[in-house]
């Protein structure tokens, strides 16, 4: 299931039933689980522990060097990937960019072509992220979010659970969970399309939109929006959505809201 022409260190740990396809090369300090597909040109180096059942498309780079300039390459640092996901042609993976610290990527993902995870960030699982997707360091994109191609996304920024992202569109703010984003830090609603097919009941997606409304259209600045929130009763959806919103205050902020569709491709 090797192909004579791919470089495998001895170093390496290769499950049961693995491929690897023509000139490819895997690193020493590598593991690799049962059932995975590795296309054509494909480079795992580093430290990099990918699960079980996953497929990696040609000319992917997994475990790179962070794009830090304060890097040094002695820092042990790695990727860590779960089971069940595709990871399309040419994707690129760096992995931590401090000692000890991993990218990590969870189960059942699906990047398309050409997406950039950067060092640091954390990808949850069930995550749908389309072409050409740059995901800066240290991004943090939650379960089941959906991102448009072509979107880029700031350093050290949240996409919360459930939210869909229009493609070419640019963020730099946090991304509450459940919403619908698109063009320029911008939110235009709530990802009802998402909740339904994430079996979210009427009584859940109504309490969702009382959240958002608290936060967006009460005309209260965001402050007055968490003391008002904690005074209020809230299931745990509500409570993720308003505990998203007070993380985020101490570090980049949360998305404006603008009333309107964004525009369609």
């Amino acid at each position: 299931m090797i192909h004579l022409s791919a470089i495998i260190d001895s170093g390496a740990k290769i499950g049961d039933k693995v491929e690897i396809g023509p000139h490819s090369v895997i690193g020493s300090n590598v593991v690799i689980g049962a059932d995975t597909s590795i296309g054509t040109h494909v480079v795992i180096e580093g430290e990099v522990v990918i699960g079980r059942a996953n497929q990696i498309g040609h000319g992917s780079i997994i475990g790179g060097q962070p794009q830090d300039v304060s890097f040094s390459p002695a820092t042990r640092s790695r990727v860590e990937i779960g089971d069940k996901n595709v990871i399309r042609e040419y994707c690129t993976i760096h992995r931590g960019a401090k000692e000890g610290s991993a990218t990590r990527v969870g189960d059942e993902n699906f990047l398309m072509v050409g997406v950039h995870v950067g060092h640091n960030c954390e990808v949850g699982n069930r995550v749908i992220i389309a072409n050409n997707v740059l995901l800066a360091g240290n991004v943090t994109v939650g379960d089941q979010a959906f991102i448009g191609g072509g979107t880029t996304f700031h350093q050290n920024m949240r996409v919360g659970r459930l939210v869909m992202v229009q493609g070419s569109s640019a963020f730099g703010k946090d991304l509450p969970p459940f919403t619908l984003a698109a063009e320029r830090n911008t939110v235009f609603g709530l990802n009802i399309v998402g909740l339904r097919r994430a079996g979210l009941s009427p009584a859940q997606r109504d309490e969702i939109k009382r959240a958002f409304k608290l936060l967006y259209l009460s005309g209260l600045n965001t402050r007055q929006v968490l003391e008002k929130a904690r005074e209020d009763e809230w299931s745990e959806l509500g409570r993720e959505f308003f505990d998203f919103v007070a993380a985020a205050q101490s570090k980049r902020g949360v998305c404006p809201y603008r009333k309107g569709s964004p525009s369609d491709d």
